[in-house]
């Protein structure tokens, strides 16, 4: 290869996984010049591009699974200048017609950024957003164990000693917490299986107790971050800090990788899906995009319904035009992902 042709443009495809990478170098009109596997380190990054540049010039790359095994890479090759967007796995009509390899999927990577396949540029990681969703993953999983502790908790005592059973049957949850959080194993003369009781179910308690307290330092830490960053979101009616940081995690911290606010609401499940046939014209929830984005819209215009006037009386126009509640959610659902895409990119330009 002469220089010329060394210096040409080339496109960089990545087929990651959690120890190695596969990269392959393609050149623009989709031949395979090299293929090359690197640890999944800091300098095996660096190798990796390293390598992809003494190739030719690489303005772009495409990285499969760029949000968890490719992100750190995809993190790299933002920083050394290379735009990497996210490269579609091959589906499975397309697996049955050829054979599967990492390298062939890593050139399958290359060749979908020169088709234009793949578009979406990779989530930077590197900014408010990232932070959300760290402090979004410990919360769900906090209020996920809280409530399968209280769900242990309540089993346990369904088969506990008729005198503890009764002490506690009358309790709210959170006295029932309390009063666990007290109880004593007892001397040697207490029944061996009761002072199991007393123990497992002040262990109980006491993680309940943890759990929440993780799940209440998480939230404030949420509700601080969004408000310094995003604080027109904030101020919407229905919006916590939950539903925004969900809403948040799901647009990422670039704005490129929306083409507007209907994509937006596409990925969050709330633009429409024709289901017309003859003269019915009708439209349908959409049940794809992301559930939770979904959910905490959902979240949003309950809590509007309730408290906002303008979206009762809005409510209340549609159902005088014959809407159901379900077709008026729907609605709401797609007003409500407009305002909040516009907020978050207005908050965005503001900082």
């Amino acid at each position: 290869m002469d220089h010329s042709e060394r210096c040409g443009e080339v496109v960089l495809g990545v087929d990651s996984h959690r120890d190695v990478h596969v990269a392959a170098v393609v050149s623009t009109v989709g031949q395979v010049l090299a293929v090359e596997r690197f640890p999944t380190t800091a300098s095996g990054y660096r190798d990796l591009a390293e390598w992809a540049l003494c190739r030719g010039v690489v303005r772009r790359a495409g990285v499969e699974s760029s949000g968890n095994y490719g992100a750190a890479l995809s993190r790299y090759l933002l920083s050394v200048g290379i735009a990497a967007v996210e490269a579609p796995g091959p589906g499975r009509s397309a697996r049955r017609r050829r054979s599967k390899s990492d390298e062939g999927d890593a050139v399958a990577a290359a060749r979908s950024v020169l088709s234009g396949r793949a578009q979406s540029p990779v989530k930077s990681g590197d900014g408010p957003v990232e932070i959300a969703r760290m402090y979004l993953m410990a919360k769900d999983s906090a209020v996920s164990a809280k409530r399968q502790a209280v769900n242990q908790l309540k089993a346990l005592l369904v088969t506990a000693e008729p005198a503890l059973r009764d002490e506690l049957r009358s309790l709210s949850r959170r006295g029932l917490v309390l009063a666990c959080l007290q109880l004593r194993e007892g001397g040697e003369e207490v029944d061996p299986v009761l002072r199991a009781t007393r123990f497992t179910v002040r262990v109980l308690a006491e993680r309940i107790e943890q759990l929440g307290a993780q799940a209440r330092v998480l939230e404030q830490r949420l509700a601080n971050l969004i408000g310094t960053h995003y604080p027109r979101l904030m101020d919407s009616v229905g919006v916590g800090p939950h539903s925004a940081a969900v809403l948040l995690t799901v647009l990422g911290d670039s704005r490129e990788r929306m083409r507007g606010e209907a994509s937006f609401a596409a990925l969050c499940g709330a633009s429409p899906v024709e289901y017309s046939s003859g003269s019915r014209q009708y439209r349908r929830l959409n049940r794809g995009g992301n559930r939770q984005a979904n959910a905490a819209l959902h979240r949003i215009v309950l809590t509007r319904l309730r408290w906002d006037p303008r979206t009762q009386a809005y409510y209340e126009r549609r159902v005088a035009e014959g809407k159901t509640r379900r077709e008026i959610i729907r609605c709401l659902k797609r007003y409500v992902a407009r305002e909040i895409y516009r907020l978050i990119i207005t908050s965005r330009g503001e900082l």
